[in-house]
């Protein structure tokens, strides 16, 4: 049979090569980003098609900057008393004592 000799791999074996999730692999299949072959209802990416998507990988972009946590919140110190729930048994506990 024609084809036979080729490495095909899963989307989930393709990912795992490439270092991202089986997800990302079917998003560049259906972009057109990697090349792919259909049998039955799944679909297997050859050695070749890794080998070009890994040329082509580049670097992640920056991280994106997140809203500055208030300081009481980011140091895990706040209370009750200063009007933010600690949330649990502890919290509705000062809320009843502070009364």
């Amino acid at each position: 049979m024609r084809g036979m000799d080729k490495q095909l791999y899963t989307t989930n074996e393709a990912a795992e090569l490439l270092g991202v999730t089986p997800a990302r692999v079917r998003q560049m299949v259906a972009r057109d980003e990697i090349e792919s072959e259909k049998m039955g209802r799944d679909r297997f990416i050859t050695a070749q098609a890794i080998a070009a998507a890994r040329q082509r990988k580049t670097s992640p972009g920056p991280v994106p900057k997140s809203a500055p946590a208030t300081p009481k919140l980011a140091t895990g110190h706040a209370s009750a008393k200063d009007g933010v729930s600690t949330g649990g048994k502890k919290g509705r506990e000062r809320k009843q004592g502070a009364k």
